[in-house]
């Protein structure tokens, strides 16, 4: 699976997104809509973080799920 899959079916993926990162309102997850970089840039703002943390729970949520990173 790769993020291309993951942002056609976002629908699908915001229970697990909702699981993993629980502070993501449903009008924020609407928003993001399975794209890769805006949901990295929600991380940094929500937590307050920069984006290498912020892309390390993106991996750990790859990697939780089997996503493909080669196309982004």
């Amino acid at each position: 699976m790769n993020w291309n899959q993951i942002q056609g079916n976002w629908k699908e993926f915001t229970g697990m997104a909702r699981q993993t990162w629980g502070k993501f309102t449903d009008d924020e997850l609407d928003q993001i809509a399975g794209k890769r970089e805006t949901l990295v840039g929600q991380i940094q703002e929500k937590d307050g973080i920069d984006e290498e943390a912020a892309e390390k729970q993106v991996k750990n949520f790859e990697s939780a799920h089997k996503v493909e990173n080669h196309d982004c």
